[in-house]
């Protein structure tokens, strides 16, 4: 169930029922043939402002592979989503963020085959009272240099009382590290990605996939600003810049794309047929209210040029077979000729950030632009 709330000063929310925040202060503030594409426009789908994708990339979904409620020591009694994939030795890893009565916190699960999963518990905990990480340490997402393994993941300082317990901002990405895949993870002093007043990116600096390039890594992170007018929400996606992971990463002067396509969350694959790459992505929708609403994706031939019209919904509750509404972030990762999407959602019309679980599906290779 949705929450309705009253604006009675910046960053000040008065709550008036007891159930989950909306999606203005959250993470957000996070059948058919595989691959085919269709150029059918969608209408007029959104009350607002918003953009509408009009292509499809129909992935075929295989369902729901892991509920929430079982974790060791309780920890995902609320949900579990914004899960991050990856890979080491044939052994699937998956962290996601398990919410209890306690907050939000990275978890690790793993698998053999992506289907069947082994909750492993929480891989981080909470700051100290005051640090920037006190109330909430989740979404952890992984780069490997081929020495050591890092862990960028987002903290804040803010949550609701324990009947509203969902993440509030500032959003920003912190760093730990790790010997291996499974941990143990070891947090690093300060933020590797701080907001910045007055810019669009002045409450959220959300981690995201690390891309090496030739000369630097690549940070396709998470923004966000609010309008203090409306104190409406204005996401999109950005990239932070370092030649070095243990040094400071530095944030485009402007996002990658408009910010009324009202995205959040990456997970990026090259598709090397057509020399093109492929980011799929997060989309809030509204309602009377926003929620997550489908999984989209953009392509470019340049990771540092993207154009708001190469975009298609992969994901949503017209092929998602156990999620009518709301479904959350993807993470991508190739599986011998096809491409596994995971991704979180709220079963049946729910849109609710608590009581997710975690979903599966995939997209024949190699991926070609829809038409």
């Amino acid at each position: 169930m949705n929450i309705y709330f009253k604006v009675i000063s910046i960053g000040c929310i008065i709550l008036s029922s007891c159930s989950t925040p909306d999606e203005v202060n959250s993470k957000s503030e996070l059948g058919a043939k595989t691959n085919s594409t269709t150029a059918t426009k969608i209408g007029t789908k959104y009350s607002d402002w918003r953009e509408e994708a009009s292509l499809r990339m129909d992935a075929k979904d295989h369902g729901m592979v892991m509920q929430h409620g079982d974790a060791p020591n309780n920890c995902d009694s609320l949900g579990a989503r914004n899960a991050w994939i990856f890979e080491e030795e044939g052994t699937y890893y998956m962290h996601y963020d398990a919410l209890s009565e306690k907050g939000w916190l990275s978890a690790l699960a793993v698998s053999n085959d992506l289907k069947t999963w082994e909750k492993k518990g929480t891989v981080l905990d909470f700051g100290k009272p005051g640090s920037s990480d006190a109330k909430v340490a989740c979404h952890g997402i992984t780069f490997f240099d081929n020495n050591e393994w890092y862990m960028y993941y987002l903290g804040s300082p803010n949550t609701g009382s324990k009947l509203d317990i969902f993440p509030y901002f500032p959003y920003q990405t912190h760093l730990a590290k790790a010997e291996s895949a499974s941990g143990p993870w070891v947090k690093q002093k300060g933020i590797a990605i701080k907001n910045k007043p007055d810019t669009y990116y002045s409450h959220c600096t959300s981690p995201g996939q690390v891309i090496k390039t030739e000369d630097e890594y690549l940070q396709f992170i998470s923004v966000a600003t609010r309008v203090k007018e409306t104190d409406q929400i204005l996401r999109s996606l950005s990239i932070a810049r370092t030649k070095n992971l243990n040094d400071k990463w530095v944030v485009d002067s402007e996002p990658i794309l408009p910010d009324n396509e009202q995205i959040e969350n990456t997970t990026l694959y090259f598709e090397k047929d057509i020399n093109t790459w492929f980011m799929f992505t997060n989309h809030i929708g509204i309602d009377e209210l926003e929620y997550t609403d489908a999984i989209w994706v953009y392509w470019t031939k340049d990771l540092n040029t993207w154009d708001s019209k190469n975009k298609a919904v992969v994901l949503d509750g017209q092929n998602c077979n156990w999620a009518e509404k709301c479904i959350g972030l993807p993470s991508v990762l190739q599986v011998d000729n096809k491409l596994a999407i995971i991704y979180d959602a709220a079963e049946g019309n729910s849109t609710s950030h608590f009581n997710r679980n975690i979903g599966l599906a995939w997209l024949d290779l190699p991926l070609s632009i829809p038409k």
